[in-house]
């Protein structure tokens, strides 16, 4: 459970007492003057050993030199990334550190460059997860250890391409805080983490905005309308809700609306998962607490426009009250919708989501961000989440920014003609689940939700199917919150946000990445 400490110069420090791991690239490291690292490695590693360490790196995909015993290493990162792929190599880095680290009061160092600090940083605090209910000796130190990351920025063609500001060194914070916060709502199981208990991390993060939460909870949905989230939560014995959170300064002239699927534990309903599927449905939250976390880090960084986060949040639990296949339900759109399966709910809970965004708190952007589907995790994998939005501006931007961000994104089609006619009922407006489950399954799920926006929205409408890329392994990765953040950093105060939203893109070579390395080779296909 370490605190993570960020710095904008590289502070002082002997190996033997606080280790230090350097993470790079290997020709930044190749490139980088040893005066630059000398404050983390003297009087226990001189030059030379320092050149000839990192001569014997030979990355495949990485590779790590020990400089010091064990106290002090450096650590090269891939040589290619190709044009889906992070140029900051993100999930190496995140990979190394969990490798690396000596589970004491420690040093990371990143060499980067300015363009990849914010997905370094992020990518750093993913290997450090709060969430843990060991009882071993040694599993809870107190008090915990401070990681100390710090940053040697390299390239650029100004003085200010290498320095770290101090405003960049409180969004790095912010970000970091906001991811750590998702990946430990998505690690705590339902019996703790059930919608009570994700209410009190929103309440909490209200408190510490300064804000105020409106909340509609339980038998009220049912009266306002919200058939959607109301008639997926109504089995469990905690009620569902939808929970929003505002933040509207003064001369915005924009409104953004973020919607997050919260159903902290997902068992099919009576349309009830194999015992096999169940185990890990406590993540099936991670779009509600990736909006959570990115709300925090937006409005900590100085959010200009009209920010809401919006939260439909329901446990999909079994009972004499649950949902039955062939019920009928209307949701807050007016539609009325015939449940053929009622595990594919989170589609539900999401339609009265955005259409409250929309009709309520009027936003002219909205983006809703959702566990949706296993075949995310087929069609785009487990790194990358897909996008579906009715805008092409905002999908080649969207693309973009996970790119500098780490939170990878991949497109899927967005074809409501030729695709909608999947969810015909006869007795209905429409079915909860398509008919050919081998046709787009990841678009049409997404359809469902805009459907009840109506497919002549005039606003921009992004879901973001994020099912596989919300953990890694048996822990959250807190995916989402940094895409977010860069994804509308136009709107910050917070310059290192502003760039990464408005940088230029970058045409990078389709096989190496970035010009600067030999080609991928051709791959084996014996």
């Amino acid at each position: 459970m370490a605190l993570l400490k960020f710095h904008r110069t590289l502070q002082t420090t002997d190996p033997h007492t606080v280790p230090v791991l350097i993470v790079g690239q290997l020709r930044h490291l190749t490139e980088l003057p040893f005066e630059r690292i000398s404050s983390k490695l003297e009087p226990r590693v001189e030059r030379e050993t320092f050149a000839k360490a990192v001569s014997c790196l030979h990355p495949a995909p990485t590779d790590t030199c020990s400089l010091y015993l064990d106290l002090a290493r450096v650590a090269a990162l891939p040589l290619k990334s190709s044009r889906h792929n992070t140029a900051s190599r993100a999930h190496s880095i995140t990979k190394l550190i969990q490798s690396n680290t000596t589970g004491v009061s420690e040093s990371i160092v990143i060499v980067c460059e300015k363009q990849d600090l914010l997905a370094s940083a992020c990518a750093v605090a993913r290997a450090f997860p709060l969430y843990s209910r060991k009882t071993s000796k040694g599993a809870n130190v107190d008090p915990p250890p401070t990681v100390h990351i710090e940053f040697v920025l390299v390239g650029g063609n100004s003085p200010t391409d290498t320095e770290i500001t101090e405003e960049d060194v409180l969004v790095l914070a912010n970000v970091t805080v906001g991811i750590r916060l998702t990946a430990r709502i998505v690690d705590a199981p339902c019996n703790e983490m059930n919608v009570s208990g994700f209410l009190s991390e929103v309440e909490a993060i209200a408190l510490e905005l300064g804000l105020k939460s409106k909340i509609i909870r339980g038998e009220e949905l049912q009266q306002k309308g919200f058939g959607g989230i109301y008639g997926v939560g109504k089995a469990a014995l905690d009620p569902p809700a939808l929970a929003v959170l505002s933040h509207e300064p003064k001369g915005a002239t924009e409104t953004v609306a973020w919607v997050g699927k919260g159903i902290v534990f997902d068992t099919g309903g009576l349309s009830i998962k194999g015992k096999t599927a169940m185990p890990g449905m406590k993540r099936d939250c991670g779009g509600a607490a990736a909006i959570l976390g990115g709300f925090y880090a937006a409005v900590k960084s100085g959010f200009r426009q009209n920010l809401h986060a919006v939260f439909c949040l329901a446990e999909n639990s079994v009972g004499p009250l649950a949902t039955r296949p062939d019920d009928i339900h209307r949701l807050y759109s007016g539609c009325t919708v015939e449940i053929n399966n009622t595990d594919a709910e989170g589609r539900l809970v999401l339609a009265d989501g955005v259409v409250y965004a929309d009709r309520d708190l009027k936003a002219n952007v909205i983006l809703d961000m959702a566990t949706l589907t296993g075949a995310q995790g087929i069609a785009t994998g487990k790194y990358h989440g897909a996008i579906l939005t009715n805008s092409d501006e905002w999908e080649e931007k969207a693309m973009e920014i996970g790119r500098r961000t780490g939170d990878m994104l991949c497109p899927v089609p967005y074809c409501p003609e030729l695709h909608f006619s999947e969810f015909n009922s006869a007795v209905a407006d429409m079915k909860n689940s398509v008919m050919d489950r081998g046709n787009a399954q990841v678009s049409c799920a997404g359809l469902f939700i805009g459907a009840h926006l109506g497919f002549e929205y005039g606003g921009s409408w992004m879901h973001v199917d994020m099912a596989a890329p919300v953990h890694n392994g048996e822990r959250a990765t807190g995916y989402g919150v940094a895409l977010l953040a860069g994804l509308f950093g136009e709107h910050s105060k917070a310059a290192i946000l502003r760039d990464i939203a408005n940088q230029p893109t970058v045409l990078r070579n389709k096989t190496a990445g970035n010009g600067t390395e030999p080609p991928l080779k051709k791959a084996c296909l014996d």
